[in-house]
């Protein structure tokens, strides 16, 4: 059973499309700016989908050194960094005492993608000298909790874990779960993925899941919106310092906010389409979890990937959880601008809805033109809206029907 701890953001640290750090990622979104542009890593002109949203800029020798950055994965990187950006926000010191009392649960789906994909053109080359003896190290989702743990001496609970577009919604659930426990006082609980790679774009197109809007890529993510053709594939890390909340107080840390409940649960439907009932099902245990009516609830981030399906059943979803009271909730779809982070995106839309409860923004779903009839929320259309939302949701629904909900509240409103 819970001990009755509460728990507080009091770190926060991404890399985005939206740019470096969540200061910068934050104002380009509530700009209402799209990050998503023609893909720059490699040449993606024979493909049908040619654009994502990629992190730009990104020098990892900054968070790290240089053995550390030639080490570790593309995703790994990005985690340390974010996670390097989170403790130094927190102000919370690791010393001897505690670290062992600071865990870590980081999550990815795609984990090293690069590099096994990089060494099994290598090998097809003919060029066995480029397989790494770290590749195992490298590409296993846990590689990022291992490097976060050796780069800032942490040494309580850890896992890697991986639950498609859920994953960055559990991470933060079962860290908040660990406090409540007494089994750590802080956990460091986020995502990370950089799957930016050709044979996962072209996989996308294949399963024709990606949009293929190729000549107007920041026009191309369109929630929820009649003319959208898919998602756009994204990439980054976002870490969150989670806190026993008297310890927090006590210490005089910034909170950002408070999450008081979560749920998941998984569809057993279909690998790829979504299942309302079960979604609505996660959206009514995570209220339960945090013991608020629906009414109770002010601004909903959506999963809102753009997918002609997903759209729909996302807002069936809505509807049967949160029956006469879904048509006062403002809704709005971060991807819109990012695109689909996968693991990550949870960890990135969980500190931009913690952001909009203490700052009063609600970030747009831009690009929304013409209404979907079948979809038929408010969405906070195209420019940020000044509100004062008390409490949240973030929902994440993954392939698989991996299905995660994160209830925050304003600090100190709940």
């Amino acid at each position: 059973m819970k001990n009755g701890r509460r728990v507080a953001i009091t770190g926060v640290g991404a890399l985005t499309p939206l740019g470096i750090g969540v200061e910068q990622s934050w104002e380009r979104l509530c700009a209402g700016q799209s990050g998503i542009t023609r893909i720059t890593r490699f040449d993606a002109s024979a493909l049908p989908t040619q654009i994502a949203g990629e992190v730009k800029d990104f020098d990892a020798t900054l968070y790290m050194d240089k053995k550390t950055a030639r080490r570790s994965d593309r995703f790994s990187q990005y985690a340390i960094a974010a996670t390097k950006m989170a403790l130094d926000d927190s102000g919370i010191i690791i010393d001897e005492p505690t670290s062992w009392r600071t865990g870590i649960i980081l999550g990815t789906v795609m984990g090293g993608i690069g590099t096994l994909s990089n060494t099994i053109n290598s090998q097809v080359e003919g060029n066995f000298e480029g397989v790494s003896k770290m590749l195992a190290s490298m590409y296993m989702p846990s590689a990022g909790a291992n490097d976060i743990s050796v780069a800032f001496g942490l040494k309580g609970p850890s896992r890697g874990i991986s639950t498609a577009c859920a994953t960055g919604g559990h991470a933060i659930a079962d860290a908040v779960r660990l406090i409540q426990y007494g089994e750590a006082d802080v956990m460091i609980a986020g995502a990370a993925e950089a799957q930016i790679v050709p044979v996962f774009i072209d996989s996308l197109a294949r399963l024709k899941a990606s949009s293929t809007r190729n000549d107007e890529p920041q026009l191309a993510s369109r929630p929820f919106e009649l003319d959208r053709d898919g998602f756009v594939n994204g990439e980054g890390s976002g870490v969150l310092v989670l806190e026993d909340m008297e310890n927090a107080v006590k210490r005089g840390a910034h909170i950002y906010a408070e999450i008081i409940g979560s749920a998941s649960n998984i569809d057993a439907f279909h690998a790829t389409k979504p299942d309302s009932e079960s979604q609505a099902r996660c959206i009514r245990i995570a209220l339960q979890d945090a013991e608020v009516a629906g009414a109770d609830v002010d601004y909903v981030n959506a999963h809102g990937t753009g997918t002609i399906l997903g759209d729909v059943s996302e807002v069936q979803a809505v509807r049967k959880a949160f029956g006469r009271h879904a048509d006062k909730l403002m809704v709005s779809s971060n991807k819109s601008m990012m695109g689909h982070l996968w693991s990550a995106s949870g960890a990135v839309e969980a500190i931009f809805t913690a952001l909009t409860l203490q700052r009063g923004i609600v970030p747009p779903t831009i690009n929304y033109v013409k209404p979907d009839p079948l979809c038929d929320l408010d969405f906070v259309p195209n420019v940020k809206r000044e509100a004062s939302p008390k409490i949240a949701i973030s929902q994440s629904f993954g392939f698989g029907g991996m299905n995660a909900v994160v209830v925050l509240a304003r600090h100190n409103a709940h």
